[in-house]
């Protein structure tokens, strides 16, 4: 599949990783549906890139949410063959902290965001790439969902977020064996510490500190090597079934 065949839907689309997944594959040829809850920041990028992209204001715990959303996705758009799921929450909490045991709702709503919304998305997502016509090697679709180096080496206070990444990575192989006779392939990229708006929020001193320790090169990745990526994804077929580490060596230590 070449991106410039691509009509994407993209979860956390407004920024960050998703957004420059969008703009990559706007600037390769693609279009994309932005799924996102922040209609500010997802209106202004669609409207940015013209006909590139369109923004649906989506929830992607919620089913009728993404049903509609993919719907709508599929009447504008015409077709969707390739999906790149980045939503996600990443709060940080001790199983047992100062405040006491760490917080049950909020563990369920990590697990909801990161791993029930991306199978949420990809479920219903995959019913419409089923009906796609076959093309090379008969591909139909292509999943990219967005796990993290926490899924192996998790820090203190990373339970709930761990958790979440490492089903996402769990999901990985078994989607991959299934969708296959239809075409469809399954990839999960896990990155590292990268340029995100979390981490730019952060002191500059704390974020070359946090790349000092990428083996290399030292530095925070950056989110257009996350959307270089899916592009390289999209166009080499034999990658499936895989989580991709990008993270330039990085391996987390406990704190």
């Amino acid at each position: 599949m070449k991106v410039s065949q691509c009509v994407a839907l993209v979860t956390g689309g407004a920024s960050g990783l998703g957004e420059a997944v969008v703009r990559r594959l706007a600037n390769s040829g693609a279009r994309a549906a932005v799924l996102d809850l922040d209609e500010e920041k997802g209106a202004a990028l669609a409207e940015k890139l013209g006909g590139a992209a369109i923004f649906l204001k989506t929830d992607v715990t919620d089913e009728e949410s993404v049903k509609a959303a993919v719907e709508a996705a599929l009447e504008r758009l015409g077709r969707i063959n390739l999906l790149v799921n980045c939503a996600g929450i990443a709060p940080a909490a001790k199983v047992l902290g100062r405040g006491g045991p760490h917080s049950l709702d909020l563990f369920v709503k990590v697990i909801q965001v990161n791993l029930v919304g991306t199978f949420n998305v990809i479920r219903l997502a995959v019913e419409k790439m089923a009906a796609n016509p076959p093309g090379e090697d008969g591909e139909r679709g292509v999943i990219i969902n967005t796990a993290s180096t926490a899924a192996f080496e998790g820090q203190i206070g990373q339970a709930a977020y761990s958790a979440s990444k490492g089903g996402v990575v769990s999901l990985t192989l078994p989607l991959a064996r299934e969708l296959a006779s239809l075409g469809i392939r399954v990839v999960t990229i896990a990155p590292g510490i990268m340029e995100t708006p979390m981490l730019l929020g952060m002191p500059e001193m704390v974020r070359e500190s946090l790349g000092k320790a990428v083996p290399f090169p030292q530095r925070l990745g950056k989110p257009e090597e996350f959307a270089m990526l899916v592009e390289q994804i999209v166009e080499n077929t034999l990658l499936n079934g895989a989580c991709l580490r990008l993270d330039g060596a990085l391996r987390m230590q406990a704190r």
